[in-house]
């Protein structure tokens, strides 16, 4: 792609990447993912984060498209230090070795530890600016969202958010740069998986950073990954401080690992029994063909929770045990959740579940259940119950 205008000054210099197949050596990227850099062409040429190291060609190619040969850049914002957004630092300081890297305490410590780079550093504090002629950028701390360096951008002229990760997505951008040239409702979803997998953790963090920015006009939101908010901006705030709070949607996911089936057959039945009750949001997965990511994304879309797990090794099913652990170390709270295990000749993963949610600030539903071999007539009945109760509790 050629860079793209946003404003009369400013220019999204991004790349898609359609190769990577784990985000983070950890998350699946089945629609690729793209790295955003923006350059404001003023009297001081200023470059806003770089991408990801193997994109120096195309990314050089954006640059020189605006500033052409002769020209330097003046200043690159370092909002974020993740190498996908820091990665050519270095061949931007030996393409243009008067450029100054501006960034806040921690950035600035970062760039020596991760490059060794400790000249033309130019240090920001919360609430300084710079004055590029027509545009000003004001600096706002932003951190564990999600780095302990991360920080945004506030053009005052244009009232644009520069935001680095905060209020980015998952999936390349295939023509559409703007939210209003792509499909929402897939960019909503990819928005929420990325969000709840990697910044999930920093609820509490994301909003400090809303009561720091509550205050700014903000016209336009522009992420270092996935499409620039020009047209719904509050949209995007909206989600975000949802997500958030950990508020969800009406709607029930249920989880479960098995080995042969039975366990599969009591989620079944729960589903059925909960649709019966009127939800129609009910997700049912597999924890073994599923990957984590999709599931979790889910979990923080809705409000209601049913994790059941097979007795393996007189613990949890493995995948189970994945996922739960995952949940544990993204906080999650606020939801209601109902356990149930199974088992053949000795139990205990009823009881791990047990342990977890009693780890996590969330309501339980009904009883917990415990199901040896294959569920008969009273345990379906009893899983009807459970599922009952849920709904009742969804809907107070």
């Amino acid at each position: 792609m050629e860079a793209v205008k946003v404003s009369e000054n400013v220019y999204w210099v991004g790349v898609n990447d359609r190769k990577l197949e784990l985000f983070e050596n950890l998350w699946p990227l089945p629609y690729g993912v793209a790295y955003n850099s923006y350059i404001i062409d003023d009297e001081k040429v200023t470059l806003i984060d770089t991408v990801e190291e193997g994109q120096l060609n195309q990314y050089m190619k954006e640059i020189k498209e605006i500033i052409g040969d002769n020209r330097g850049i003046d200043y690159l914002i370092v909002n974020h230090m993740e190498p996908d957004h820091s990665g050519l630092i270095e061949a931007l300081v030996k393409e243009f070795p008067n450029i100054k890297l501006v960034g806040n305490k921690k950035t600035i410590e970062m760039m020596e530890s991760f490059f060794g780079i400790t000249n033309n550093t130019y240090e920001v504090k919360e609430g300084d600016v710079i004055d590029l002629g027509k545009h000003r950028l004001k600096f706002y701390t932003t951190p564990m969202v999600h780095w302990p360096e991360s920080m945004v951008a506030y053009e005052e002229t244009e009232k644009m958010l520069f935001s680095s990760d905060a209020f980015g997505s998952f999936g390349t951008l295939d023509g559409g740069i703007f939210d209003d040239e792509v499909e929402l409702d897939f960019f909503e979803g990819e928005m929420r998986r990325y969000y709840s997998n990697i910044v999930g953790k920093y609820g509490g963090a994301v909003q400090r950073a809303f009561t720091k920015l509550k205050d700014l006009d903000i016209k336009r939101i522009c992420p270092s990954h996935g499409p620039i908010w020009r047209s719904y901006p509050e949209k995007v705030l909206e989600l975000y401080d949802k997500w958030s709070k950990y508020e969800g949607e009406e709607g029930v996911v249920i989880v479960y690992g098995t080995m042969y089936g039975n366990t599969a057959k009591i989620a079944e039945s729960i589903g059925r029994a909960i649709t019966q009750k009127g939800i129609k949001n009910v997700k049912i997965y597999d924890a073994s063909k599923t990957h984590s990511s999709f599931i979790i994304s889910d979990i923080w879309k809705y409000k209601g929770l049913i994790i059941g797990s097979s007795t393996y090794d007189a613990t949890l099913f493995p995948p189970v045990e994945s996922l739960i652990s995952k949940l544990q170390n993204k906080g999650i709270k606020n939801k209601i959740v109902g356990i149930f295990g199974t088992y053949g000749w000795s139990g205990g993963s009823l009881k791990k579940l047990k342990e977890f949610v009693n780890s996590i600030d969330c309501q339980l539903a009904y009883k917990p259940l415990d199901i040896k071999h294959s569920p008969n007539e009273s345990a379906i009945n009893e899983c009807i119950k459970l599922a009952e109760d849920l709904v009742n509790r969804l809907r107070k």
